[in-house]
């Protein structure tokens, strides 16, 4: 396993794919997650920076509710994915709908989702599906969708032999899953990893999404046990933090250094903490 960095996901924005590259290097980072149409415009961004092109986002068009995917986009996207080294592509899926019931939307993220594995396939590039796991999230809108590992990887082998999981601890345990549940997964089941912690005193039936803390910063979550299941199946991919966090996004927004150091030292403890 190894350190990228997302930037949007710590509250850095604005900076070009030079820029977060650059950003990664200095700060002790070893990827990064990028947005490949930016990769397109420069495709000779990640040469000789020592840093890996770690995961790009499945480039949606529309609302998530309702998106869908230019595939011959898509394709002139897996192409350049490969030519860079990265086979890692992921989305999230929303756990709600306003219209559709459970199994018509299920019905619908296979159909949606199919030729887009299909393409990735052909490259021998894998699609992260991420489930999100609080209660808040979907408790009022008018069809609960898909918001657990298990049900969530069910979908995705319906939909290719390619498609896993994006694998967020924090979705992972406010949605009940335990890492025994985690331990039950192959490492070829797990395409991409988030790590955040929780708040204190906050029951997972409560939590809000968007309010998250640093890895290790409350020790909610059994983050080492997170991260030593992921070692025991073999998971050698990328690891990002995304804690949604208003103090960190405040310091992103005056000094992108300082936040991303911050969050690499938060990681780096977790890695010693969990023998890595």
């Amino acid at each position: 396993m190894y350190k990228a960095l997302n930037c949007n996901a710590i509250g850095i924005k604005g900076l070009t794919l030079p820029e977060t590259i650059a950003l990664a290097r200095s700060t002790g980072f070893a990827g990064v997650d990028f947005d490949i149409r930016q990769a397109r415009a420069l495709p000779d961004a990640f040469a000789g920076t020592g840093i890996r092109p770690a995961q790009w986002g499945l480039p949606v068009n529309g609302p998530q509710s309702e998106w869908s995917v230019d595939l011959e986009e898509l394709e002139a996207c897996a192409k350049l994915a490969v030519q860079l080294g990265s086979l890692r592509c992921a989305t999230w899926v929303p756990s709600w709908s306003d219209s559709r019931a459970l199994a018509e939307n299920t019905a619908f993220h296979i159909a949606q989702l199919t030729p887009v594995a299909r393409v990735l396939e052909g490259h021998g590039i894998s699609l992260g599906l991420e489930f999100l796991g609080p209660v808040t999230l979907f408790q009022n809108h008018a069809h609960a969708f898909i918001h657990e590992m298990g049900p969530m990887m069910d979908m995705a082998h319906q939909i290719g032999p390619n498609v896993g999981l994006l694998m967020d601890a924090w979705h992972l345990f406010t949605s009940g899953a335990t890492l025994a549940d985690l331990a039950t997964l192959r490492a070829q089941d797990i395409v991409h990893v988030h790590i955040n912690d929780a708040p204190p005193g906050v029951p997972f039936d409560k939590v809000i999404d968007t309010a998250r803390h640093l890895p290790l910063e409350t020790g909610v979550l059994d983050l080492p046990g997170f991260m030593r299941a992921l070692a025991a199946m073999g998971y050698d991919g990328p690891v990002v933090t995304e804690p949604f966090n208003a103090p960190l996004n405040a310091l992103a927004s005056t000094d992108p250094t300082a936040a991303a150091l911050q969050v690499s030292a938060a990681m780096d403890r977790l890695w010693d903490l969990s023998g890595l």
